[in-house]
């Protein structure tokens, strides 16, 4: 039985009035089939609702119903301007009515004569400036009803768009079939699926819109969560994962000859994370913390407990000074165990390459640290346990499940730096398991935050000079690399010998994205030892990168950062025992901007900086690009939608980890409709082995 959708493979050329020229501007929407015409939901309605003068407020836009008392007065300006004017009783008040441009209305406006007036209402004269107006006695009208306003352009108008929704629903309404089990709609109260498009399209009031929406987002919600919570209930389903055998006692004693102690979070996430490595199953966490929460460490000793039970470990950064960084570091922590790190970098000579990859396979190296490089087709272990994944929020679930073809199921850590409010983190990563490092390690100071005007650059400059003279070290950030046309900012080349000019006693070292790994390494190595005093940068050490000494970051045209990227880094000081500093060099323009700002000098918590930032800037951007692992919803809000989004979430681990799902014909619609998605098609035969029937 096929249970694919008859409204999603009929193209909206079906629908009476759309000619070719049509179908083509719909296509620019993304509307290629009749079930997208559809599911073309309004953003907002207009209001064409009739009101009393009573109700209505100062500069309020407002529909009302009268009578013509007195002919049209036209005056006109120039050529093309005009200003017509009558009087209209409505409820007994005589009011002025007022088009502008309107003058072919003139020979309409006959005393005695009902009409309709929507407009800017002006208490103080008793006069409406008229937007749009209608005659009750010429037919229907669009008075009494809640419009909907569609995203439109081209050719394509508002009217257009209402009216082609509008046939589609009368030609093909009866063919909208219900999606979800009668068990949820029955439990959350919902309307049925032919009735919520109805309605959301044509409300009859402001409560009929609102449950229609109600309806929608939770099947939009949920349908996406599904995917999330099959996918993780078919992996927990494989016995194939790599169960490790490694003692509490072994892990106690490696931790306690770290040079510092473990805060209490650090300690619960490590133990939460032991508990997966265990079991026979794969372990998909995402290890989520406050900038310098201290997450390396925590999956340092992950790596640990999958050598020690005999397996191999990976860690996969996004660049390469910061591969560079913690193979250094583990290098150091794992000193007198025996553990062997390696590097791979698309930057390794090919001999180097050669000789590290042949290390890898037979098994003589223990934990690899690499980029991207990690993943490509030439790598191959001899027995990969865990894969650690730092700052890859931009992995979707099919780029996740690419890394465990590396290994027989390996375990998966994933690790961000980015707080990530829980409404983000459960749509981003539904298939993952969290745990949340909040607090700071021991002795780290607050960073104090300081917001200046361009006006104030001179401060700032004595401000780094008094950081030089008590020997600490300063990062100054730019937004580009070189002078653009387009944005008016400072950039870093230009800086850099601006501010080593301002400092002839100092070393001023620069270091952007679009020099050689060996330059970069260059730079940085000589910054961690001091011998360069002031960092002028691009975004390239916004993470991982390390340098205790460095107490002071300036941030110049900070406006253009979005807020979790400044915080992020912000974090690039405060990693020693000093108190540290953030100064934000910035002339913001916009409210945003400001809000910003405000922000950042407000509050130190990543956490409330993420949730800020996802008020500020949305989910799509919150990551500051459009990203793989994050969704486009038609009409959810994951903001304004938390409850409906965690309830989604519920139903869907629910009904997923239920085995009448994968077997009863009740479900057998959603079953297929998994089926179609790319993360559930032929990836393994285990999985279809899971998957009755094909689903």
């Amino acid at each position: 039985m096929n249970h694919k959708d008859p409204l999603s493979i009929l193209p909206v050329r079906q629908v009476k009035g759309v000619s070719p020229r049509k179908e083509s501007e719909l296509h620019a929407f993304g509307v290629r089939t009749v079930a997208d015409l559809l599911e073309y939901y309004p953003f907002r309605y207009e209001d064409y609702r009739i009101r009393e003068l009573t109700e209505a407020q100062d500069g309020e836009k407002m529909t009302i119903r009268g009578t013509i008392r007195s002919a049209g007065a036209l005056q006109r300006y120039g050529r093309s301007k005009s200003r017509l004017s009558c009087k209209v009783e409505t409820n007994r008040v005589l009011i002025t009515a007022v088009w502008f441009n309107r003058h072919f209305l003139q020979d309409q406006l006959v005393p005695g004569r009902e009409i309709v007036l929507t407009g800017k209402w002006d208490k103080q004269r008793l006069q409406l400036t008229v937007a749009e107006s209608e005659f009750p006695d010429r037919g229907p009208s669009k008075s009494g009803t809640l419009q909907p306003v569609y995203s439109v352009g081209g050719s394509v108008t508002q009217a257009w768009m209402r009216k082609t929704i509008r046939q589609a629903l009368e030609q093909f309404g009866a063919m909208i079939a219900e999606v979800l089990p009668r068990e949820l709609i029955e439990r959350h109260r919902l309307m049925p699926r032919r009735e919520a498009i109805f309605r959301i399209h044509h409300p009859e009031d402001t409560s009929d819109g609102r449950e229609a929406r109600r309806r929608l987002v939770y099947e939009e919600l949920f349908w996406f969560q599904l995917k999330l919570q099959a996918f993780r209930s078919l992996n927990r389903k494989r016995t194939d994962g790599v169960a490790h055998q490694v003692s509490a006692d072994t892990i106690r004693s490696f931790a306690e000859s770290l040079p510092f102690e473990l805060t209490e979070g650090q300690k619960k996430a490590i133990n939460e994370i032991l508990v997966d490595m265990r079991r026979p199953y794969a372990m998909n966490r995402l290890l989520q913390g406050d900038v310098g929460a201290g997450k390396t460490v925590v999956a340092a000793i992950a790596l640990y407990a999958t050598v020690k039970s005999g397996h191999q470990g990976a860690l996969m950064v996004p660049t390469e000074i910061l591969a560079e960084q913690h193979a250094r570091s583990l290098a150091k922590l794992y000193a007198g165990t025996g553990i062997e790190v390696a590097l791979l970098t698309g930057s390794l000579t090919e001999r180097r390459r050669r000789e590290t990859l042949a290390g890898i396979q037979m098994g003589l190296t223990d934990i690899v640290v690499g980029t991207h490089a990690l993943i490509q087709e030439d790598v191959f272990f001899r027995s990969l346990g865990l894969v650690v994944t730092d700052e890859q929020h931009r992995f979707g679930v099919n780029q996740r499940s690419i890394l465990r073809r590396k290994g027989m199921n390996p375990d998966v850590l994933t690790m961000t730096a980015t707080p990530i409010p829980r409404t983000l983190a459960i749509t981003a990563f539904g298939d993952l398991d969290i745990s949340t490092i909040r607090e700071r390690p021991h002795g780290r100071k607050p960073i104090k935050t300081y917001w200046v005007k361009h006006s104030m650059m001179d401060r700032v400059l004595g401000f780094i000079r008094r950081e030089a003279a008590a020997g600490r070290q300063t990062y100054v950030i730019c937004p580009l690399i070189e002078e653009s046309d387009k944005l008016d900012v400072q950039n870093a080349i230009d800086l850099q010998a601006q501010l080593q000019q301002a400092f002839p006693d100092l070393r001023v070292g620069l270091l952007h994205g679009r020099m050689t790994a060996a330059e970069k390494e260059e730079v940085m190595r000589a910054f961690e030892t001091n011998e360069v005093q002031v960092l002028v940068a691009t975004t390239v050490v916004e993470v991982g990168v390390d340098v205790p000494n460095a107490t002071l970051m300036v941030i110049m045209d900070a406006e253009r950062f979005g807020l979790s990227q400044l915080h992020q880094l912000r974090g690039r000081v405060g990693r020693g025992a000093h108190q540290s500093y953030c100064v934000l060099v910035a002339d913001p323009k916009s409210d945003v901007g400001r809000e910003r700002m405000g922000a950042m000098t407000e509050t130190d918590d990543g956490f409330e900086i993420a949730r800020r930032d996802l008020e500020l800037r949305g989910p799509g951007d919150f990551f500051g690009t459009k990203q793989s692992g994050l969704p486009e919803f038609r009409l959810a809000d994951m903001a304004a939608d938390f409850a409906i989004l965690e309830q989604a979430r519920d139903d869907a681990a629910e009904l997923a980890g239920r085995e009448d799902f994968w077997h009863s014909p009740e479900y057998a619609a959603l079953r297929e409709r998994l089926q179609q998605d790319p993360v559930f098609k032929g990836s393994s035969s285990t999985r279809q082995q899971c998957l009755p029937g094909g689903i």
